[in-house]
């Protein structure tokens, strides 16, 4: 049992190292995380392979006819004097991968019809884009939990319906509904299990579930297609186990910085004391008192807030307006780096499992140097490497006069890894730099922008028709730039995070650009780690 007599008041952080913030609780977390990012992978891919277009021709129109060659959407008839194409009639032959059936196939969706499938593309990307603002919103007025279970039953909605589709309409609207929960259903599971984990151990935590599960689930994706070798089971097998999502309101806790921030002290208590009881902590009531007085002077003085409150004061704007910009080069440069590595003469369910597979050592990139270098130094230096490299495999190509593709392909692997790194690691530290109180809505607002820059990518690929390298040069500016920008953040290794506006308006001001947590680490040590005692006069107001 603690001794708080020094202590006036204590926050949400500190609260949560009496009640254990590495216990059993936690492990419980971990791994109902780890259950999310399988569940994700799934959903966000499953739309891909649903939709694959397999190789097809034309079926012969008359059998008496020689044809040397086929066209996808035409039959191309040789006579001694010309070549006539006339055409398609008949139907097509598909050439099916491994035996697997997509939708595409069974509904002919090709040719004259191959806008079907890339509707319901564009309009799964639109409800990613709208269900994650839309969803960050709603965080932030009922909870992260209620959006979190919401968002999955989304998904289950979502892909039932597209089971249903035999025309476009129906498709759009299935694939609409599926994509408001992309994001929303990763996003709020990541926000609550970082806010009752150890700060120091945020990073093992975190990035170990999405390095093995994600990266896991994401290699499994093609064959689990494969396996059930029709798209109608594949997207049954992978919706129905979101409704075990609704289990979550008995094992996860809201997040307490939200129950604080909107006046629901008591709640915030009643969660803490339940993590207390699991982790086998027992914890004095004045504990809890003093945590109440933090709510009370700290937080109720602060009325509700919205994404806005961002960018009223001109620090925080101007943090908040980095952030945006770093999620539009990241997600921009992982979505066009990731379709630019190709052209290997694989299958398409090869060649997904190959690139899934460069998330793993990302993520054990992370792992192992991100709490050692601090979160500003590892964004800036991944988006400078991934530039660089990017930039160096395009130029390498079209100077070369004898065709070698052994360093380029190594350059864009480079490439890849240090993109991964920089995205997997992005999301953390959005979510530590964004005050509590507009956490939900922040995150979410900075993903949709990220979101809405991937639009660009296959147009800043089809610069390649006016300059080979124009593409791979374009990038690595952009991503360059984005690692200067990194360097204008505050760092949040080992800090209090902040909770109100006021908090994010002052986070970090006294920080110089080149300041990193790696060549600082005395200054920059964590209170959190302290206990509350040898840290009382920290949580004085």
């Amino acid at each position: 049992m603690q001794s708080t007599e020094t202590l006036d008041m204590i926050d949400v952080d500190t609260m949560l190292w009496h009640v254990g913030d590495f216990g059993r609780y936690q492990y419980m977390l971990i791994s109902l995380f780890s259950l999310i990012n399988a569940f994700s992978a799934f959903h966000y891919f499953g739309q891909t392979f649903i939709s694959l277009v397999p190789e097809h021709r034309c079926k012969n129109l008359n059998k008496n006819l020689t044809h040397t060659s086929y066209l996808a959407c035409s039959t191309k008839i040789i006579h001694p004097n010309e070549t006539i194409e006339l055409p398609c009639v008949s139907g097509w032959d598909y050439n099916s991968t491994y035996g697997y059936i997509s939708l595409i196939q069974e509904l002919n969706w090709v040719c004259k019809d191959d806008w079907k499938p890339v509707l319901g593309q564009s309009v799964f990307f639109i409800g990613s884009v709208l269900g994650s603002l839309g969803f960050g919103v709603l965080a932030d007025h009922i909870g992260r939990l209620h959006v979190l279970v919401i968002s999955n039953l989304f998904v289950v909605f979502g892909n039932l319906l597209t089971l249903l589709s035999s025309d476009a309409i129906v498709f759009g609207i299935s694939r609409f509904i599926a994509g408001c929960a992309t994001d929303s259903n990763f996003v709020m599971m990541y926000i609550i299990v970082m806010e009752y984990i150890r700060p120091s151990m945020r990073t093992f935590g975190l990035n170990l579930c999405i390095g093995v599960f994600y990266c896991l689930s994401c290699m499994a994706v093609p064959w689990v297609a494969v396996l059930l070798g029709h798209w109608k089971w594949f997207l049954l097998m992978i919706s129905l186990p979101h409704l075990s999502i609704l289990a979550f309101y008995l094992l996860v806790p809201e997040s307490a910085q939200w129950l604080i921030s909107k006046g629901k002290t008591e709640k915030a208590i009643i969660c803490f004391e339940r993590i207390a009881q699991i982790n086998k902590k027992q914890v004095n009531q004045k504990v809890f008192d003093t945590l109440r007085g933090y709510a009370n002077v700290h937080i109720k003085k602060n009325g509700p807030e919205t994404f806005f409150g961002l960018i009223k004061t001109p620090k925080l704007r101007r943090k908040t307006f980095i952030l945006m910009f770093k999620s539009m080069v990241m997600t921009l440069g992982y979505d066009a780096i990731s379709r630019n590595i190709n052209g290997f003469g694989l299958s398409p369910f090869l060649i997904f499992t190959i690139s899934s597979s460069t998330i793993l050592p990302a993520c054990g990139f992370i792992l192992a140097f991100q709490d050692k270098a601090g979160r500003k130094a590892l964004a800036s230096g991944a988006l400078f490497i991934s530039g660089l490299f990017t930039a160096g495999a395009g130029l390498i190509l079209a100077i070369s006069a004898v065709p070698n593709t052994v360093v380029p392909v190594i350059f864009a692997i480079i490439s890849r890894l240090s993109i991964n790194v920089a995205y997997n690691s992005g999301a953390q530290y959005a979510v530590e730099l964004i005050p509590t109180v507009v956490r939900g809505q922040g995150v979410s607002a900075i993903h949709v922008i990220g979101y809405a820059a991937s639009f660009f990518s296959p147009h800043i690929l089809y610069l390649s028709n006016i300059w080979q390298p124009f593409p791979e040069v374009v990038l690595g500016i952009l991503l360059v730039v984005g690692a200067v920008a990194c360097l204008f953040l505050p760092e949040t290794l080992n800090r209090t995070l902040p909770v109100t506006l006021e908090d994010g308006e002052n986070f970090g001001e006294d920080e110089r650009i080149f300041e990193f947590s790696c060549f600082n680490r005395n200054k920059t040590e964590s209170t959190q780690t302290l206990s509350p005692k040898q840290n009382d006069k920290k949580y004085v107001i």
